[in-house]
């Protein structure tokens, strides 16, 4: 019984990280990036910071333990006003990227 169960939250959070990257996918191919960065661990980062109109050394600080949860949401503040959202949708970001990345 305990399988199954470890099963089922496996496979729902495998499809909200699936549905994260396709999101992403589509926001870098909106913006004129390769989709595939959207996989890429670090080089993801760099695409944003790209996006966001930020300085490359900026994935230092998104990297960075203590201080990466600001500036990663200023990231997604700055990727958020590039898409003519507000600070809103950047929570939204934020908070649900399953939800909001696919939408934006």
């Amino acid at each position: 019984m305990g399988g199954a169960i470890a099963a089922v939250f496996f496979l729902i959070y495998a499809a909200l990280i699936l549905a994260t990257l396709a999101g992403l996918w589509a926001v870098f191919a909106k913006a004129g990036q390769p989709g595939w960065a959207a996989i890429v661990p670090i080089y993801n980062i760099y695409v944003m910071t790209q996006i966001a109109g930020k300085p490359a050394w900026w994935i230092v600080l998104c990297i960075l333990h203590c201080i990466s949860i600001i500036f990663i949401f200023i990231l997604f503040l700055e990727i958020s006003k590039s898409f003519g959202k507000g600070a809103g949708y950047a929570v939204g970001l934020f908070l649900l990227p399953f939800v909001f990345w696919p939408m934006l």
